[in-house]
């Protein structure tokens, strides 16, 4: 039998490490917006984000799958033939892909520039990223190979740090010079070269590039064919919004919309960090027959996403005026009205915790690309109705629906199917508690608050304190949450016995006697 706890440690651990990349990651990308939207007006800060939707959606069509593919068959082979060959099968395949993607997105630069965008100097901005694009598919096909082997280090310094970090330094310098919107395609350029150069030194560091090798191409291709699909359609539930945004309104109502997207986005950061090994493990567990313990893991793992993801959320809903504010400016005001809605969307979607990665882990990849399609479908859908009546509303709408779909039918399929959910008569609490009694709560000291870059940690602080207060009282806590606890010891260096009075054994009663040793 598996030691389930070892496992969840291994993934807890994990996630400890990648959320602080994460945090740096989100706040960079976010600086980097920041930095685009200050310095720019709302309707330039628009034109540059249609182009940066447009780059996301193609690097996503290039990989076709790959990534996870890679991650997730990896870890199933034992020599390094096996192992040489997946990464060389992956890379193959984004070669091609993305080579033809690009030159198509080159040579198309002034039609679409035509239909999304308002000014002639999108036409280089989009060359500029077409050129970018293969490093960018080819870097991602790298750190997914290191993330099969299960190191989190060496990903987490190239995709959370280098890249972002190394993108807003070059966007920063060279509009402060004076430059327009092309800067973004010049900084996107040079640093997905830079991080596909580092991305390859340290996978040399976890597998020999060098020596004979057994492709899965084939194999590789039945497992990422469905995911085609599903992630390029999970990429556009992203994206179509801004994009047909564009299409029927103006750069500034895409300014104000992506001023709050990557905010309430931001809400997923902490899914993200439990998620690094998720993949490998849980297709390891697989391997092994162990579905009970890939369903206590995803249930421990989504509960202390949801627990630790609240706090935020709280503060997207109750105070959107403040953090739309202090981070964009006044200038970009009207984007508080969308940010509670998109908060509601992306905080469901870390509630439903590593949904599509169980699946894809015991390889039934059809049902999340059947998942992201009817989702998709859903969003442009309610976007055709309420965009050009509504606007960047009508678009928050269409993506907090879809979303709802989306994660709705994967989970179903879970549960159904394969007896895996997140929901436990201990989880059913804690998801009902927190909001039962926090958000009035906050609600009400809301007028005596005020939310600045001086308060706003204090606020997540006090609020994730009494998020785990309301738990343990709401008797949310269960015997596998002892692994999270310990683990909270030993990274903050203390202990926690109030909480650990909470938790009960195996047997149902409360660990009182336990300690922190």
């Amino acid at each position: 039998m598996v030691d389930r706890e070892t496992e969840l440690s291994a993934i807890l651990s994990s996630a400890a490490i990648v959320l602080v990349g994460g945090i740096v990651s989100s706040v960079a990308q976010l600086g980097e917006r920041i930095v685009i939207g200050r310095l720019l007006s709302p309707d330039a800060y628009g034109e540059v984000s249609i182009g940066l939707a447009l780059l996301t959606i193609t690097v996503t069509i290039a990989l076709a799958g790959c990534s996870q593919g890679v991650s997730r068959f990896i870890p199933r082979y034992d020599n390094a033939e096996d192992q040489r060959g997946v990464w060389v099968s992956g890379l193959i395949l984004t070669a091609i892909f993305s080579l033809v993607i690009s030159a198509v997105m080159f040579v198309s630069a002034d039609v679409i520039a035509a239909n999304l965008f308002e000014t002639d100097e999108a036409v280089t901005l989009i060359r500029l990223l077409a050129l970018a694009l293969p490093f960018v598919a080819g870097f991602r096909i790298a750190v997914a190979t290191i993330r099969g082997f299960e190191n989190t280090v060496y990903p987490m310094a190239i995709q959370n740090f280098f890249y972002p970090l190394f993108r807003i330094a070059l966007i920063t310098v060279l509009l402060l010079a004076g430059m327009a919107i092309a800067v973004v395609g010049i900084a996107y350029l040079l640093a997905a070269i830079l991080a596909f150069l580092l991305a390859n030194v340290l996978l040399r560091r976890v597998m020999r590039l060098r020596g004979e090798y057994q492709t899965h191409t084939k194999e590789l291709l039945v497992f990422s064919a469905p995911l085609i699909v599903s992630t390029v359609v999970g990429v556009m539930l992203t994206t179509t919004d801004t994009l047909m945004l564009g299409f029927f309104r103006s750069s500034y109502e895409v300014g104000m919309y992506d001023a709050a997207y990557p905010i309430a986005s931001g809400l997923t950061v902490v899914l993200g960090a439990f998620g690094f090994l998720y993949l490998p493990i849980v297709s390891r567990l697989d391997a092994d027959g162990e579905r009970g313990a890939i369903d206590d893991i995803y249930a421990t793992t989504t509960k202390w996403v949801y627990v630790i993801t609240f706090p935020a959320f709280l503060l997207l809903v109750v105070f959107p005026h403040d953090v739309i504010t202090f981070v964009f400016g006044e200038s970009y005001a009207e984007a508080a009205a969308v940010l509670p809605i998109l908060a509601v969307g992306f905080f469901l979607s870390a509630a439903a915790g590593r949904d599509r990665e169980t699946l894809s882990a015991i390889g039934v990849t059809t049902w999340i690309a059947i998942g992201n399609v009817i989702g998709i479908t859903m969003n442009i859908t309610i976007n055709l109705l309420l965009i050009p009546q509504f606007g960047f509303m009508g678009a928050g709408v269409a993506s907090v629906m879809s979303l709802i779909t989306q994660h709705g039918i994967i989970c179903g399929v879970l549960a159904i199917r394969y007896g895996i959910t997140p929901i436990s008569p201990e989880a059913l609490r804690c998801y009902l508690a927190l909001p039962a009694v926090l958000l009035p709560l906050v609600y009400f000291l809301s007028p005596w608050i005020a939310i600045s870059i001086v308060t706003v940690v204090p606020f997540l602080v006090a609020v994730g304190l009494g998020s785990v207060v309301v738990l343990g009282l709401a008797g949310g806590l269960e015997p596998d949450d002892l692994a999270v606890i310990t683990l909270f010891e030993d990274k903050l260096g203390v202990s926690i016995p109030l909480v650990r009075r909470w938790i009960p054994d195996e047997r149902g009663e409360p660990a009182s006697s336990f300690s922190a040793d």
